[in-house]
């Protein structure tokens, strides 16, 4: 594990750190087979994953582990927090230590950041990136994001060391009635932007038309529908992302420059 010769002190605050058993599922189903993220991690000399923020508990770092030890057998997480006393004695493999936004001294090549600016003003929202961008290993990812307390409904942002490079939405399809019931859940970068003027608001009403027109396709399945309203989403001039596989929940993935605040 690469590590400066003095640990640094730990950046950041206490977060209330609650979590749950399968709570970032949809997000770590997206990781696994983003095509960027197993180039990253396949490609990687040294394949260092860091998941900041934890919580509570390190359900969430392992099973993070287990389910990108698919795309990369050898790699090694380390889950970090800021508070020492969630702390814990490692376990199947992870290693859990004392950390913030400088990483405690990791160049990781894959980091998770989830549920951890969300506690943060807008304005922090560039230096905590910053930051975490710093400290990648070369070729690196960042997924930065929140999801509601069941895992139900997930919005992150990729970056890398150049900066944001997309955004995705991501929802139980049986849970959610409308593509703008996710606006609760956006990254602190643009929970403040949902407002008319903002690309994140016409995106959010625009997947809202596309997800009505496509309600003839209804008795087929919340899935069958959305497939439909993305391909109308693509109609409209929107670039979204097209899966290499059927996925389970609803996944809208577009660049940052759909979504970037005025």
């Amino acid at each position: 594990m690469s590590r400066s010769h003095t640990t640094p002190r730990p950046v950041g605050v206490i977060t209330r750190g609650t979590t749950g058993i399968n709570r970032l599922r949809r997000s770590d189903r997206w990781l696994v087979h983003d095509p960027s993220v197993r180039r990253a991690l396949t490609r990687a000399a040294e394949p260092l994953v860091v998941d900041l923020g934890y919580g509570a508990s390190p359900v969430t770092t392992i099973e993070l582990a287990r389910r990108l030890r698919t795309v990369r057998p050898d790699l090694r997480m380390v889950g970090l927090e800021i508070d020492p006393a969630r702390v814990v004695p490692g376990r199947e493999g992870v290693v859990f230590a004392r950390g913030g936004f400088e990483m405690a001294g990791l160049r990781p090549v894959l980091v998770r950041a989830f549920n951890v600016l969300r506690q943060y003003p807008e304005e922090a929202v560039p230096e905590a990136w910053a930051s975490l961008r710093r400290r990648l290993a070369p070729g690196g990812l960042i997924i930065e994001g929140t999801c509601d307390e069941l895992g139900r409904r997930c919005v992150w942002v990729l970056l890398d060391a150049d900066g944001p490079r997309s955004l995705t939405l991501a929802w139980d399809p049986h849970t959610v009635e409308r593509p703008s019931d996710l606006a609760e859940r956006l990254p602190k970068a643009l929970i403040h932007r949902n407002v008319p003027g903002e690309r994140i608001h016409h995106l959010l009403e625009l997947a809202d038309r596309c997800w009505a027109t496509a309600a003839p396709h209804a008795p087929f399945g919340p899935r069958a529908r959305w497939r439909v309203a993305c391909q109308l989403l693509r109609d409209a001039g929107i670039e979204v992302a097209r899966p290499r596989r059927r996925l389970r929940d609803c996944v809208l993935t577009v660049p940052w420059s759909c979504v970037q605040p005025s």
